[in-house]
């Protein structure tokens, strides 16, 4: 494995582009891993419409990006060791290609890639209400071993902006393949009382 580990970031057309441009900038500010880049052409729409951020200054908060169509790619391969991979979001399309094991684009091939090595495989998924053929591929990728994560927002927390819920989620997300972070405090209880 290099130094830093790599870790792949894919980016759905889905709502929630923020999840990852944000999960690249905060990895570029934490130098935890070497991050790999690869958004379907939905996912750039989404970004522009949602961030106003323009693609080049997306593409450099990453260390490579990767063409969805470039199938050749070296994340298309097992024999390239990484962390994992994180879809943030991920739309239903991605989900269910994932979970039937269409590999047609770099992004699903990726990620099909980090269920056949049994690499860790963090999904964003993003779909409200959700119909029995996505609670179902859902579960497909879950007994693969991915790990469906919607992006749900911790009240608890009294977030006092959406910059502090979205960091919130990633520094979840960051826990799952052991990346040290300071974006979210842990859970330490309910304060006690005052008489």
């Amino acid at each position: 494995m290099s130094n830093p580990p790599r870790l792949i970031v894919g980016i759905t057309g889905a709502t929630g582009a923020a999840y990852g441009v944000r999960l690249l900038e905060q990895l570029r500010r934490l130098g935890g891993a070497q991050t790999h880049l690869v958004v379907s052409p939905a996912g750039w729409l989404s970004i522009r419409a949602e961030t106003g951020r323009a693609r080049r200054e997306v593409e450099a908060l990453a260390d490579q990006v990767h063409p969805i169509g470039d199938v050749a790619a070296s994340i298309a391969s097992g024999s390239f060791a990484t962390l994992g991979m994180v879809v943030a979001p991920c739309s239903m399309k991605t989900l269910a290609a994932i979970a039937h094991g269409l590999s047609d684009n770099l992004l699903a091939r990726a990620a099909d890639v980090c269920l056949k090595e049994r690499r860790k495989l963090v999904l964003l998924a993003r779909e409200t209400p959700l119909n029995l053929a996505h609670l179902r591929n859902m579960t497909l990728v879950t007994q693969m071993g991915g790990v469906v994560m919607p992006p749900l927002p911790a009240l608890y927390l009294r977030p006092r902006s959406i910059d502090e819920m979205i960091d919130h989620t990633l520094g979840r997300v960051l826990e799952q393949f052991g990346v040290e972070h300071d974006l979210a405090p842990p859970w330490t209880g309910w304060p006690a009382e005052q008489p």
